[in-house]
């Protein structure tokens, strides 16, 4: 998906999974980036139970968005029937064509909704298209390349915010995207960052 055609609507709720809560906390300016797009955001509380689980390794991922919630930047949602159906169908069966339940929950709620997936992990984003073809799925660097972000960030903001989430949380940027991400930050500063691949780290 283009990053610059998937927020056409302000009433569509973005749905975020626990990865992309992750990656925007590692920018530094996750509320920043909230109050820059108009569109209402929702986390599962799957994703928050995912985060929650992490704290036992000393993350305080699950902190910082409960902080967004009790905040009224962020609305924390249950699945009703409709989402309910898609995340048993994404969660039951063999494991090539199943998720993890933060994923599933939030591909399900956002299913129920006719909201946009924000997730990033590559099967996930695979089997949503697969099936759920007419559900809209974005990623965090969609997000980030997002004009209403770099007009809430700055230049600089927006540049420091994606080098904060490839440092910090190692954010994955889709193949696609890889030049552009690397262009924008520079090729020294890429290759700074380990979560790229090897290729995009080679600086001239």
């Amino acid at each position: 998906m283009s990053s610059s055609n998937f927020l056409i609507d302000p009433r569509t709720i973005l749905v975020v999974d626990a990865s992309v809560v992750i990656n925007l906390n590692a920018t530094g300016r996750a509320r920043d980036i909230i109050m820059g797009v108009p569109n209402p955001w929702a986390v599962t509380e799957n994703a928050l139970a995912e985060l929650a689980g992490g704290m036992r390794n000393g993350h305080d991922d699950a902190c910082k968005l409960r902080g967004l919630i009790d905040g009224g930047f962020v609305d924390l949602v249950g699945l009703g029937d409709t989402g309910g159906s898609v995340y048993e169908a994404l969660v039951d069966g063999s494991a090539l064509r199943t998720l993890d339940d933060g994923e599933a929950a939030t591909i399900g709620y956002a299913c129920e909704v006719g909201g946009i997936a924000v997730i990033d992990e590559r099967k996930a984003r695979r089997l949503c298209t697969d099936r759920f073809p007419g559900l809209p799925v974005a990623s965090t660097v969609d997000l980030l390349l997002h004009e209403k972000v770099v007009s809430a960030l700055g230049k600089n903001g927006q540049v420091e915010g994606i080098v904060g989430a490839l440092r910090l949380a190692r954010m994955r940027v889709p193949p696609e995207q890889l030049g552009r991400i690397v262009a924008l930050i520079g090729e020294k500063c890429a290759a700074s960052c380990a979560s790229l691949p090897k290729a995009a780290r080679v600086s001239s």
